[in-house]
């Protein structure tokens, strides 16, 4: 059990110094807050989305994700329109300029991971780093 909590933080750690690293090689992370981003994240990956249900998925309130979106909005990353069924529902996209910010800033960050993967890694460690992927992703997954 003691060897299982000494791997639960040295992976806490590690996962945690590479995440920091990561959001500092963007050209955008002084621009947006991590909440930003991910709300960018989930409409790329959504599509359309109201803003009740982005809240739900950031586990933040609505009118902590009216502010998100109101900035995003004022940076052009996103439209906002008015549902044709429900007039009082605004309805939130991601527009093109914040499909390209998020691009830029996913390419930005995996450049870099890679460059470090090159210059410190050996071969077999990357077939480690891949073989990991399936179990980190369980863990991710966990609730």
């Amino acid at each position: 059990m003691e060897k299982d909590i000494l791997l639960a933080s040295e992976l806490r750690t590690v996962v945690t110094r590479l995440i920091k690293k990561l959001r500092k090689q963007s050209s955008m992370a002084s621009q947006l807050s991590l909440t930003e981003r991910s709300t960018v994240a989930l409409l790329d990956q959504h599509g359309e989305l109201l803003p009740n249900e982005l809240a739900a998925m950031e586990k933040i309130t609505t009118q902590s994700m009216s502010q998100i979106l109101n900035k995003l909005l004022l940076l052009g990353f996103i439209n906002r329109r008015i549902s044709e069924i429900d007039k009082r529902k605004a309805i939130i996209s991601l527009s093109d300029a914040g499909r390209a910010v998020l691009y830029q800033v996913r390419n930005e960050r995996d450049e870099w991971l890679n460059k470090a993967l090159d210059a410190t890694c050996t071969a077999e460690e990357k077939v480690l780093l891949k073989k990991a992927i399936g179990p980190l992703t369980k863990l991710v997954d966990f609730d």
